[in-house]
């Protein structure tokens, strides 16, 4: 065979291939990590800045909370939408801490290349950071306190915690407590379910104007005038159909040819709809939440007999109203009896900001309740809705696993003194992995202090210092910008949190760090969009509307 058909390329991938190897592989993934991660880290704290982002259509979204940062920005580099995922997996488990994982994730990667630089093999790197990993899952387990249900004041501080930053300064104190409330009247062991909680926001008023309800609120109105505005007593029926004449299933043709048979129609259609009203009128119901339509006739007769109905209620709100007043949800009207039926010692409805909204208060042990949120203006009240989310998130996960951590930074510096003790057992390559794993926990007491525009070089020895005497609780307190008990302070925060963030930050890090072949379509799906740049920012996408 001739010598230069040995030279000859082999193609084995399209044109218009994108492949990028080795080194350069690497290193444009951890570039892209540390970019999303930048974005986010000025935000951690109760000090850090907010974000202001706006989509494609003009719409404005203020807030500090970083999953909800990073879900509105349309980032489509590969690598950057895995640390996306790192601030969605902490989301959706504790509801808190997604701005920890996501900077700690990109920490971590800048710290790996800085090892890669020293010709160390990702693989060594990687078993590195898994044995830091484990390690810290057990000096966690060391650092904790425990926490119970019957704890209010401990309970409140961790609500406190979680909000602090969100835009509700004003009112932490008394989301806390509404929150902390809220939890306690709900919570249940066998099923332990954030929705059970309702949130209905209104803009107007003050976040003090937020209130408790022992029910729920629907943002809905009776769909007749004539209808009464309140109901002491109400039995409840709650329907999973319509109130009309249903529409055959098949294509059917009805041919009327003289004028008394379409008055027979009608009157027949009229006759139906008196049977459905009065199939709910013998069930002794006084109330109906409707998930599907009323028709107008129904709607008449219901308000002739002194009823009240609400038609087109979510499903999620009719699960809740179930579980708050102890109906069943009825799909078949024949079915519909008087056990069905759920109570409330009333329902009313009421204008709140200008719109009617519906109470269904004193439900009998309800199992399910709503905070009405309020707030000087929609921007306002749709990041208090964040926060009071994540605190509702964050008390359940406390109440579940029973074990809290003194917040501040107090528990990454423990860890990582931890974590500089096992590399010097460890030895060999691996211990620089440690080491580099202990240094990249600092980021989180780092951006603390920068974040509120303290000295970080100085509090960060200060606070070492004290956890080499014994001192495990103390962290940056930004206020004061003094090192100090945390726990002491009331600044508290589930271990899972830690755990979580640690575990998915680290996990991504490494599954990150052993990519050496990016290997990318032309196009996405045959015919879609091209890739996008592999390189930088240009690949982070962004916000169109800007």
């Amino acid at each position: 065979m001739a010598e230069g058909n040995l030279r000859q390329p082999v193609i084995i991938m399209p044109e218009g291939t994108q492949r990028i190897l080795g080194r350069s592989a690497q290193r444009i993934n951890i570039m892209a990590a540390k970019a999303v991660s930048e974005i986010v880290r000025s935000t951690l704290g109760p000090k850090g800045m907010d974000k202001m982002l706006v989509d494609s259509m003009g719409d404005v979204v203020i807030t500090n909370d970083g999953v909800t940062i990073l879900e509105t920005m349309e980032i489509n580099h590969p690598a950057a939408k895995m640390i996306v995922e790192v601030a969605k997996a902490q989301e959706a488990e504790v509801g808190d801490g997604t701005t920890t994982a996501t900077v700690l994730a990109g920490e971590l990667l800048k710290r790996s290349e800085e090892l890669l630089d020293q010709d160390i093999h990702p693989a060594v790197i990687a078993h590195g950071y898994k044995l830091a990993a484990d390690e810290a899952m057990k000096i966690i387990n060391k650092i904790t306190m425990p926490i119970k249900q019957e704890d209010i004041k401990l309970l409140t501080e961790v609500s406190k915690t979680s909000m602090n930053g969100r835009g509700t300064e004003g009112g932490t104190s008394y989301i806390a407590d509404l929150s902390v409330k809220a939890v306690l009247k709900v919570y249940d062991p066998k099923d332990v379910d954030v929705d059970n909680i309702k949130i209905e926001k209104k803009a107007g008023g003050s976040i003090e104007n937020s209130e408790l309800i022992e029910g729920i609120v629907l943002d809905k109105e009776r769909v007749h005038s004539g209808m009464p505005s309140k109901i002491e007593k109400a039995n409840i029926a709650l329907l999973n159909m319509a109130l009309e004449i249903k529409e055959p299933e098949n294509d059917a043709q009805i041919q009327i040819t003289a004028p008394d048979q379409l008055e027979a129609f009608l009157d027949k259609e009229e006759e139906m709809i008196k049977k459905l009203v009065d199939k709910v009128k013998d069930a002794k119901a006084n109330v109906i939440f409707c998930q599907k339509g009323i028709d107008d006739l129904a709607q008449h007769l219901l308000a002739k007999a002194g009823l009240v109905a609400f038609r087109r209620v979510k499903k999620s709100d009719m699960k809740v109203l179930a579980k708050a007043t102890g109906a069943k949800i009825v799909t078949n009207i024949r079915d519909l009896s008087e056990k069905d039926l759920g109570f409330a010692k009333s329902v009313e409805e009421r204008k709140i900001a200008g719109e009617s909204m519906t109470f269904v208060e004193g439900c009998l042990e309800p199992k399910a309740v709503t905070i009405l949120l309020r707030g000087g203006t929609d921007h306002v009240t749709d990041e208090a809705e964040r926060a009071l989310k994540d605190a509702l998130k964050v008390l359940f996960t406390a109440v579940q696993d029973g074990k809290i951590v003194a917040g501040g930074g107090a528990a990454e510096i423990e860890i990582g003194l931890g974590l500089n003790r096992l590399a010097s057992k460890i030895g060999g390559r691996e211990q620089l992995a440690i080491e580099a794993f202990a240094k990249s926990l600092d980021i989180i007491p780092r951006s603390l202090a920068e974040n509120a525009g303290l000295s970080a070089i100085d509090l960060l020895v200060h606070a070492k210092s004290e956890h080499g005497k014994g001192n495990k609780y103390h962290g940056i307190e930004v206020f004061s910008g003094k090192i100090k008990n945390m726990a002491e302070l009331g600044v508290v925060e589930p271990a899972k949190i830690k755990s979580q963030a640690i575990k998915s930050a680290s996990e991504a890090a490494i599954m990150i760090l052993k990519i050496d072949d990016v290997i990318a379509a032309s196009t996405i799906g045959g015919g879609g969009p091209p890739m996008p740049p592999m390189g930088g920012m240009g690949g982070m996408g962004g916000m169109p509307g800007m």
